[in-house]
This record gives structure tokens, sequence and C-alpha cells, in this order.
């Protein structure tokens, strides 16, 4: 559970966000906090579904998934960002369009303050949470490198629907705010279709990374240096000529390797190297499960 807690805390604040958007929006009839609260149960709903590709993920390999389930996860993280796409930043466009054609002006925005207010606390604690494990995971990379990076979908996911949240909480502040201030209802419409708009950039940047992984994405060449110079480091092996690799899931590498082997081996030394190298691989980087080594 661990490594899902920060999708709980987020599905947990969500939820409880949701609620309470809905109900300042109806008593206030804000726009604004009617496109905050669909994007707080659509963030849920994405939450939930991110927790269903990891489960499906985990499936053991069998007949029909040789290589195993793993890209359940990137097929599910694909999907999730599109919704977010979809639902969340169009039906916020939507909304906001729709009130400036028809304003109302609430006296009281007591209610949007609060749970504005309250909202924005919930926030920052599921973004740190999530960033603190993002942080772990990026090492020194930049903060855009690492998500370009990062194979694990549901972590920058949740990372950028945290920084989606902040942002559009911000907001809906500035135009319930100013709406009030001015007594002019356009400014709430006008924060919806902001919020929408914010909406629809983070969801097209989560589809494209989230594409890039369900097609197959290969290690970093550092890292595929480190493993060719494990390979050649065997006395069996003159030079790795070409090699493959393809994430399957975060924690799941398939590597091939086409290497030349001495000319004066044996097939059963050239079998006994293969087995030697194959297991000094995988204790030196865990995550590559199925190794293929060929001669060539």
């Amino acid at each position: 559970m661990g490594s899902k807690l920060f999708i709980y805390v987020a599905l947990a604040a969500d939820i409880g966000i949701a609620i309470t958007k809905f109900i300042a929006a109806s008593i206030t009839g804000s726009s604004a906090m009617l496109s905050e609260g669909i994007h707080s149960v659509i963030d849920s709903v994405n939450q939930l579904l991110l927790l269903l590709g990891i489960k499906r993920s985990k499936k053991k390999p069998d007949a029909k998934r040789p290589f195993g389930y793993g890209r359940e996860l990137y097929f599910w993280s694909f999907i999730v960002s599109l919704l977010l796409f979809s639902l969340g930043g169009c039906i916020s466009f939507y909304e906001g369009i729709r009130r400036i054609k028809q304003p109302t002006v609430a006296e009281d925005q007591t209610w949007n303050y609060i749970v504005l207010g309250v909202s924005f606390v919930f926030t920052i604690i599921t973004a740190t949470v999530t960033l603190k494990k993002f942080n772990k995971q990026r090492g020194e990379l930049g903060f855009f490198e690492a998500i370009k990076q990062s194979k694990d979908p549901a972590l920058f996911i949740v990372l950028l629907g945290d920084v989606g949240d902040l942002i559009g909480l911000l907001i809906a502040f500035l135009g319930v705010y100013l709406g009030h201030l001015f007594h002019n209802p356009y400014y709430d419409g006008i924060a919806s279709i902001a919020i929408g708009v914010f909406l629809i950039i983070i969801s097209l940047l989560l589809v494209r990374e989230s594409k890039s992984l369900l097609m197959g994405e290969s290690m970093n060449k550092k890292t595929l240096r480190k493993i060719i110079a494990l390979a050649q480091a065997d006395p069996a092996i003159e030079k790795v000529k070409r090699h493959f690799s393809i994430y399957l899931a975060p924690e799941e590498v398939v590597l091939q390797l086409i290497a030349v082997f001495k000319k004066d081996l044996a097939t059963e030394e050239i079998t006994e190297a293969i087995k030697r190298i194959i297991k000094n691989i995988q204790e030196n980087f865990p995550r590559i499960k199925q190794i293929f080594i060929e001669p060539g």
C-alpha cells in the first residue's frame, strides 16, 4: 500500500473537496465553483482508474499474455489523461460560456471563500505527499525532464493533477473575488473558462506522455551504456552489436542483446556465458525482468 499511498490520499481529499464545492456552488450559484466541483469529481474518478490500472498490471503472465499485464497501467493512464481533457477541461469551458450568456449575481460569497480555503489546504497536503515521492524518484533531474523520463504515469498524473487543482483554485478565487468586488458576474464565467483552458493544456501534456509509454519506451542511453559495458566485460563477449529494450511497466523491462562471442567457444560455453551475463545484469538492474541474448 505504501507505493500507492499518494493515490489514496489524493482520492480521499478529492471526494471530500468535491462534495463541499458542490454544496457551495448550489448555495452561491458560482460557475467557477461548479467547474471546480466537476474538476474534483473527475480527479476522484481518475484516482480510481489509476488504482484499477495498477491492480491489473500486477497480474502474472499467462498463455494469453506471456510478457505479463504491465501495460494495463499505461492504458488506463492514457484513458485518465483523455478524461481530464474531454470532461474536466471541456465541461468547465462550456460552463463558463453558459454563465456568461446567463449571468447571475450572488451577494454572499462566504461559502465560496470557505470552501476555496479548505480545498487549498487539503490540496497542498496531497501535493506535498505526491511531490515527496516524485522528488525521491527524479533525483537530480529537472521537474519537467523528470516527468518526460518517468515510466510511472500514476505518479506524474496525480502530481500534475494537484498542480492543476492549486492553480484552478487560485483562478476560481480570483473569479469569485473580482465578481464580488466589482458586482460583475462575468468574472465568474471567465474564471470557469480559464480553468477549462488550463485543464486542457495539462491534459494534452499528460496524453502525450501516456501515449509515449503505451507505445513503448526504451531504457535511457546512460543505463544502456552501463548494461552494454557489463556484458562486454564478460570474457566470452567480444562486443555487443545491437540492443533493444522496452518498458512494459514502471518496474518491468524486456531487454534483447545481439552479441559477438569469441570464435573459439563451444556451444555449451556460449550457453553458460549467456546465463552468466543474464544473472549479472539482473543483479545490477533488477527491473529488467526478461533478457534475451543472441549470438550475432
